[in-house]
């Protein structure tokens, strides 16, 4: 991976695959891939799958570790985070790449990061996916202390939330630094409003795993949005769902200006 400097952080990117369609001299948009919490590029969409599905299809694609996540910069103040601030991040990337327009697709807190994008920079996103994250956009995510408390725990044995045990577990499955991890849920966490939603230009695509409790309905979120259209990846969870394969070809499928595979993926339609 790369490196470039955010104004001031140094963040660590891929950048990957020609851009032109595959044998039809089709120029495409870049895909701008943003992870989850805890995650990296590597966990979110090298082992998944999506940058090589990706590639195979024609596109360009681009990723990057979040502020405190992966190669990036590790960064223990509370504010140097926050999804604007790290759609920030996203911008600057495009810039230093010459990228003036791309599809973007975000999982989980990613997702957040990716609205923040489309709000801020319409004119720097063609479509937009928001995976692993629904109808809690809005909504917001309640109880981020114990997943905080138990980030700085001195042992994963102390904790004792279950919950808060998983992102700790998942944490150091990814070799994360705890501290950095703390000091970014810990932040300020700018509300997206309803309204704010709806202002979405961009194509919108909600994509949630049916048994996933932390994004929430994904037809909920994608009826503020005019337009957009809502999935759900059957009996996937929160962890499971962003490397499933019908999430994949959605996607694809919404780039292209394609019919929705599953029946009923207009909003509202759930």
């Amino acid at each position: 991976m790369k490196q470039f400097d955010s104004a001031g952080v140094e963040i660590a990117y891929l950048d990957t695959g020609s851009g032109s369609g595959p044998g039809d001299g089709t120029e495409k948009p870049p895909v701008l891939l943003i992870h989850g919490f805890a995650s990296n590029v590597e966990t979110n969409w090298g082992g998944t799958g999506w940058v090589d599905f990706l590639r195979k299809a024609g596109y360009r694609v681009v990723a990057f570790d979040n502020r405190g996540h992966g190669h990036s910069q590790k960064l223990h103040e509370l504010t140097d985070y926050g999804a604007p601030l790290m759609a920030e991040d996203a911008k600057r990337l495009l810039d230093h790449l010459g990228i003036k327009r791309a599809h973007v697709i975000g999982y989980s807190m990613g997702a957040r990061i990716a609205a923040f994008l489309a709000l801020a920079h319409p004119e720097r996103v063609d479509h937009v996916v928001f995976g692993g994250l629904g109808i809690n956009m809005v909504r917001g995510m309640a109880g981020t202390g114990p997943i905080a408390r138990a980030l700085e725990a001195e042992s994963i044995n102390d904790v004792t939330n279950p919950t808060a045990r998983t992102f700790r577990a998942f944490a150091e499955q990814t070799k994360s630094d705890l501290k950095a991890l703390a000091a970014c849920i810990r932040s300020a966490r700018a509300p997206i409003t309803a309204e704010m939603a709806a202002s979405i230009s961009a194509p919108v695509l909600v994509a949630v795993g049916e048994a996933d409790v932390i994004g929430g309905s994904a037809y909920e979120l994608a009826k503020l949005i005019p337009g957009a259209r809502a999935i759900t990846m059957p009996g996937k969870d929160h962890n499971r769902a962003v490397g499933d394969r019908m999430f994949k070809a959605e996607v694809l499928a919404f780039f292209e200006g394609r019919k929705s595979l599953e029946s009923g993926a207009a909003a509202g339609e759930k």
